[in-house]
């Protein structure tokens, strides 16, 4: 038995935030039934990487990833023919998911304003870069967009040389991966209160204000006041140690804030002769400039002669904040997530058997399963519309 198996979802979302909060859902139990575009299906078909040997819009790994679980159906919502199909559909979901541009929605006859009349029991999940009523010039962004107007641009990484341009974030997708997320916690919150109600719900979800929130206590600060709000680069910078740092075998990374971080980097290293000439609380207190490039200097002289999974494992147990910097591979043979089973395989008719990533979570009762790859384009197109009445 799944968390949500017995809930039904329409997911019109083209984009990865709209479908990695169906995935979410689907893995969870919940029926999801994607309409895509006939011939062309979702855009996320198209995004690579690609693999496998079969046609173009088979083989994307980034599809395959954000629609495991799902149903598709070869469907245009705006198309004005499939209008009876669509309020048929409508009817008999509980869920819907969208990620389009402000004003789709109401184009294809499903009014935010408007659910509580002609739909009064349905959720609506919208998913938007600035949601439902941006100004005119935030109508339309990208990831890239999003992630700067949220303050991250300024955030990450630490200790950011200003005189070159901002950094995007981690992958190419955090924005829509954050809303996804809080989009799926959202619906699931909702599902639980119209348990009681009986009353559906419209839920905006904009990713600008998603990725605010993650920003952390910094940001908090500021809007408290206890830290000044500038545009300077490195207004969010706690000017500490913290850093990336090359290893033998590839990276790892280091963060520093206290004096337990401090003793513990001193048994570390065994006592070196330049950490004496430190104050003991340096870090709360005498945190100048010098010093920081002091430490850094000897930090990354020694990391350079370790090996990055042995020596974050020595530094963990000395309470020291220090991890090393995974690629792929790394994941894969991680023995944490192999005991955790963080990885599911599962056998696509065009990419082959491969593993995927589950969820980072799991419920004792009711758990996320993998149970089917992400459909073909329209694969089940006949069975859902004949349920309809089509």
């Amino acid at each position: 038995m799944s968390a949500l198996r017995a809930y039904r979802v329409l997911e019109l979302a083209e984009g990865v935030a709209g479908e990695y909060c169906g995935k979410l859902i689907a893995d969870f139990g919940a029926e999801v039934i994607k309409l895509e575009k006939p011939g062309t299906g979702s855009p996320t078909r198209r995004l690579g990487p690609f693999g496998g040997q079969g046609p173009e819009g088979e083989r994307s790994g980034l599809f395959a990833y954000l629609n495991t679980n799902k149903r598709s159906v070869s469907l245009d919502p705006a198309d004005p023919a499939a209008a009876d199909t669509l309020r048929r559909l409508l009817a008999r979901v509980d869920v819907v998911i969208d990620d389009h541009a402000p004003g789709w929605l109401k184009g294809i006859g499903l009014d935010p304003e408007q659910l509580s009349v002609t739909y009064p029991k349905l959720l609506l999940c919208s998913i938007t870069p600035y949601g439902l009523t941006p100004p005119d010039e935030r109508r339309h962004a990208e990831d890239l967009n999003v992630f700067h107007a949220s303050g991250w641009g300024y955030h990450t990484p630490t200790g950011a040389d200003e005189r070159r341009p901002p950094l995007n974030g981690a992958g190419r997708f955090l924005p829509s991966y954050e809303a996804g997320l809080e989009a799926a916690m959202c619906i699931v919150a909702a599902l639980y209160e119209r348990e009681g109600s009986g009353r559906g719900q419209c839920i905006e979800i904009a990713a600008q204000q998603v990725l605010a929130s993650r920003v952390d206590y910094v940001l908090g600060q500021m809007v408290a006041g206890d830290m000044d709000v500038s545009t300077r680069r490195n207004a969010f910078d706690l000017f500490g140690p913290a850093g990336i740092f090359r290893c033998r075998d590839g990276y790892a990374y280091i963060w520093m804030s206290a004096p337990s971080h401090w003793d513990g980097l001193r048994q570390l290293l065994g006592d070196p002769e330049w950490m004496k000439t430190f104050p003991e609380r340096w870090l709360e207190r005498e945190c100048t400039p010098e010093r920081v490039a002091e430490c850094r200097r000897h930090i990354a002289a020694w990391l350079a002669t370790q090996d990055k999974e042995p020596v974050a494992a020595a530094a963990q147990k000395l309470g020291l904040t220090l991890v090393p910097v995974n690629g792929a591979e790394d994941l894969k043979a991680s023995p944490q997530y192999r005991h955790r089973g963080y990885f599911a395989e599962l056998e696509h008719p065009v990419l082959g058997r491969s593993l995927y990533p589950t969820v980072p979570y799991r419920l004792s009762e009711t758990s996320a399963r993998l149970e089917s790859p992400a459909p073909l384009l329209g694969q089940h197109t006949a069975g859902v519309l004949a349920g309809e009445g089509a």
